[in-house]
């Protein structure tokens, strides 16, 4: 990477970080996966109770084997053999874990997170029930505004996601969200009216009355979508 790109992506990273602070939540810079693994092992207690949201960046960096290594009780989402209804008690046992780990949608230079699910468990624990939150997402989840997050999401973040989970959804099959080719559609919540809709609840996540809660690992690499 020239060095003149690599000082444009820090100040941006630095300009995130700052802002998440003032919203309180807590940010640190991860250089590589490794580093962002490292932090992640920091924010764990050994014998805690780990839940983590659907992410391609948590398997990524490694977060996955680090939780599966024992030193853990990891309620395992994708533990081989679980029926609906396991992965189901799993979800809510998550919203009582001690550490709950996640990616974001998107993060903003502004200090804010953006997210949209479909199940909803991801932002449910988001939002309220472990005590501690640690949120990893990559240089390219990072957005000037919740304006570009949304637009982040209908034609990057939705897209891979409905199609990595094989749902049968405009979006798998147009690359974007079918609200971007309808003029003067812009409203967040547009979208297609499929079942398999992964686009169903919105979080928006500003300034925290809960100092620190939230820990956000910002990684100068690309990960998940």
């Amino acid at each position: 990477m020239h060095p003149i790109i690599e000082d444009m992506q820090m100040k941006k990273i630095e300009t995130t970080m700052e802002n998440l602070r003032r919203n309180n939540m807590e940010a640190v810079f991860a250089k590589d996966k490794t580093e962002a693994l490292s932090y992640l092992r920091g924010y764990l207690s050994p014998g805690c109770t780990v839940g983590v949201g659907g992410s391609v960046t948590l398997d990524e960096i490694g977060a996955l084997d680090l939780l599966r290594s024992g030193s853990y009780n990891f309620l395992d989402r994708y533990a081989p053999g679980l029926t609906k209804e396991d992965t189901k008690q799993i979800f809510r046992q998550s919203l009582l874990a001690d550490v709950y780990v996640m990616s974001t949608n998107a993060v903003t230079e502004t200090g804010a997170l953006y997210n949209v699910d479909g199940n909803s468990n991801r932002v449910a624990a988001l939002l309220y029930g472990p005590d501690s939150v640690v949120v990893i997402a990559g240089i390219n989840k990072i957005v000037p505004t919740v304006a570009d997050a949304v637009t982040r999401v209908k034609t990057v973040a939705a897209p891979a996601n409905a199609a990595r989970l094989s749902c049968p959804t405009p979006c798998t099959r147009t690359g974007k969200c079918v609200s971007m080719m309808r003029t003067g559609d812009d409203e967040i919540c547009s979208g297609c009216a499929s079942d398999a809709r992964i686009c169903a609840n919105y979080v928006i996540t500003g300034r925290q009355r809960i100092p620190g809660r939230i820990k956000v690992i910002l990684v100068a690499t690309p990960l998940g979508f």
